[in-house]
């Protein structure tokens, strides 16, 4: 059987402030299997942020152990995990964070220039792909300006996938959107979903997660609730 995607086990994240010390998780266990799309929930201090960097290897737990797509990442070095980020995790931001003079085509190859392993062999016609998988193929050479909020979140998307990545992890992909377009870019989630991608999708919003096969609830620093449902289905398209 394949590994999981995610598998956390016992998480723990202290951050020290001055004398004192903040317990951000408490010890989280939580699985992720290949193929799903998870909605990761919580207030404002329940953890999810501090959650959110350490899936994205981003940071380091203080204790326990996370294990992506069958790597322990919990102790890598500076530069492995900054490999393990290039190639095992996509990135979707709630700002899109485009290079604003570039065109749609060169933000998606940016991830493909870090590439020390150049595992794709032709990263133009992989960049090309990729737009098009997210319905950009005729916007190649249209800067961020030149896009609409929901086109530039579905560059951003294109950027995300275009390293193949065994983890999707966005972080409140529609905070900046209106309602149409939030169902927009949830159906396009959906669809890379559907195509086999494996999502974790940090948000405030139950209308988003309703979008998703699975939501995780934290309170203060742990797991309160994990449960299955059916996803709403998006009515937008690529």
């Amino acid at each position: 059987m394949a590994a999981p995607v995610v598998a956390l086990h016992g998480l723990k994240r202290r951050f020290a402030t001055g004398a004192s010390e903040v317990i951000a998780l408490r010890g989280v266990d939580l699985t992720v299997e290949r193929g799903e799309m998870v909605a990761i929930m919580g207030a404002s201090g329940s953890g999810k942020s501090t959650l959110l960097n350490l899936l994205g290897c981003l940071d380091r737990p203080s204790e326990g152990r996370y294990e992506l797509d069958g790597t322990d990442v919990s102790r890598l070095s500076d530069d492995a995990l900054s490999d393990i980020r290039n190639e095992k995790i996509g990135f979707v931001f709630q700002g899109f964070n485009l290079l604003a003079r570039t065109s749609a085509l060169d933000n998606v190859l940016l991830p493909l220039l870090y590439d020390r392993r150049h595992r794709v062999a032709q990263p133009r016609a992989a960049a090309i792909a990729a737009l098009e998988q997210v319905g950009l193929g005729g916007r190649l050479d249209h800067h961020p300006n030149q896009l609409s909020g929901g086109q530039q979140q579905r560059v951003a998307v294109a950027r995300a996938l275009v390293t193949r990545p065994a983890l999707l992890l966005a972080d409140e992909p529609t905070g900046n959107l209106d309602t149409v377009t939030t169902i927009e870019v949830m159906a396009l989630f959906q669809s890379v979903h559907a195509a086999g991608a494996t999502l974790i999708i940090v948000t405030h919003e139950d209308e988003v997660a309703s979008f998703c096969t699975r939501t995780v609830v934290l309170r203060d620093g742990l797991i309160i609730r994990d449960e299955a449902h059916v996803a709403r289905v998006a009515g937008g398209s690529p």
